[in-house]
């Protein structure tokens, strides 16, 4: 469980609800095989996000936006999964400091956004990076929590 916060400063707390969305959100994510009846998955997902941009860093952010894109994959909301999924890959794939886990599960979500909105074409070429960043992942760690997300994407 997330400490709670030793203050009473609104961004302590914002953060302490961000992150205890965000662990929920993606523990669901990994778990649940019927999303579209647990609708808790989307308003952890979302009350994450909105905390994080009260408090976060641009990362932070971002990495909320990920969490979205990866749930309305999952609840087969295309559109929105394709563009939360767009952004954030523009943006982990332009800095230079994004580890090799986080890239695996950038081009693994998008992939599935792809897919979720229809683009084929793009759900190829994302699941493929995807493989080869997985395969890259230097941490035996790091590539067990990715992976228990790639597994979860539909094979086409």
């Amino acid at each position: 469980m997330t400490k709670l916060p030793e203050n009473l400063l609104s961004e302590s707390w914002h953060r302490f609800f961000a992150i205890t969305a965000n662990n929920a959100a993606w523990d669901m994510s990994e778990s649940l095989e019927d999303v579209l009846n647990h609708t808790e998955l989307l308003d952890a997902a979302h009350a994450s996000a909105w905390h994080w941009r009260v408090a976060g860093t641009t990362t932070n952010q971002m990495r909320s936006t990920m969490l979205l894109a990866l749930i309305h994959a999952r609840m087969d909301m295309g559109p929105s999964a394709w563009n939360y999924a767009e952004s954030m890959k523009k943006y982990f794939t332009e800095i230079s400091e994004t580890p090799d886990w986080e890239l695996a599960f950038v081009y693994a979500i998008h992939a599935w956004a792809a897919l979720a909105c229809g683009n084929l074409d793009e759900y190829k070429v994302s699941y493929h990076k995807a493989s080869l960043c997985l395969d890259a992942i230097k941490d035996p760690e790091d590539r067990a929590v990715v992976l228990k997300t790639f597994s979860l994407i539909p094979k086409m």
